[in-house]
C-alpha cells in the first residue's frame, strides 16, 4: 500500500515539535514558501515541496552533531515516504551526508536552503527590513562581500545552480519571489512607514 503523502499540518507540527527557536521555525517557513514557489514554476507538485522545505533542517535543534541523520531516522520512525526523506537528507549532501541530490526537487531545496539565509540578512540591513523592496542586485552585491552573513556558503548555493542549470540571478530572483509570499509569516513584511 503506497504511504499517504504527510500534510502540511502534520509537517508543521512535527517540526515545532523538534524546534523551538523561532529563528530556525522561520527559516524553515521560508525554505518552504520558496520550495513552492518553485514546485509552480515547475508545473510540479507543490504540497509535496513545500512539506519538504519545511521538515528539511527537522532535527538541526536538538541533534546539530547529527544533522540530516536524525531526520532521517525521526522520519523514519513516523512512517514518511521514502521520496521524503531521501529530499531532507540530500539537502546535506556533501556537509553532513552523502546523499547527492538527483532529482529537481532536491537540487533546489539544496540550492535555496543558504541562499534564504542571504536573502534574509540582505532584507535586514534595509531601512524598511522587508523583503518586498530586496531586489536581485542587493544580494549580488552582499555576495561579493565575503564578510556579510559569513555562515552562508556561496559555494553551495553557486553548486546549487550550477546544478539546476540555472543563473544564480535566477535563482536569487526566485527565492526572494518565495520568501515574499510568506513575507508575513517570517517577519519580513517591514514595517510601513509612518509619517510624522
Amino acid at each position: 500500500m503506497a504511504q499517504a503523502q504527510p500534510s502540511r499540518e502534520e509537517a508543521f507540527s512535527l517540526l515545532t515539535e523538534y524546534n523551538k527557536n523561532e529563528a530556525l521555525i522561520k527559516h524553515a517557513l521560508a525554505v518552504e514558501g520558496v520550495m513552492r514557489y518553485c514546485a509552480r514554476k515547475r508545473g510540479a507538485d507543490e504540497e509535496k515541496w513545500g512539506v519538504i522545505g519545511l521538515i528539511h533542517d527537522l532535527d538541526y535543534e536538538q541533534f546539530p552533531e547529527q544533522h540530516c541523520h536524525k531526520t532521517e531516522e525521526i522520519l523514519k520512525s513516523r512512517d514518511w515516504p521514502a521520496e521524503y526523506i531521501r529530499a531532507a537528507v540530500s539537502h546535506g549532501w556533501g556537509i553532513c551526508t552523502d546523499v547527492e541530490p538527483q532529482s529537481d526537487m532536491e537540487k533546489v531545496l539544496y540550492a535555496i536552503d543558504e541562499l534564504t539565509g542571504l536573502i534574509v540578512a540582505t532584507a535586514l540591513v534595509r531601512p524598511s527590513k522587508s523583503v518586498m523592496d530586496v531586489k536581485v542586485k542587493s544580494v549580488r552585491k552582499k555576495w561579493k562581500d565575503k564578510a556579510f552573513a559569513a555562515g552562508v556558503s556561496r559555494e553551495v548555493i553557486a553548486k546549487g545552480a550550477e546544478m539546476l542549470g540555472v543563473e544564480v540571478g535566477e535563482l536569487i530572483e526566485d527565492a526572494i519571489m518565495g520568501m515574499r509570499e510568506v513575507a508575513d509569516e517570517i517577519g519580513l513584511k517591514g514595517e510601513p512607514r509612518v509619517s510624522e
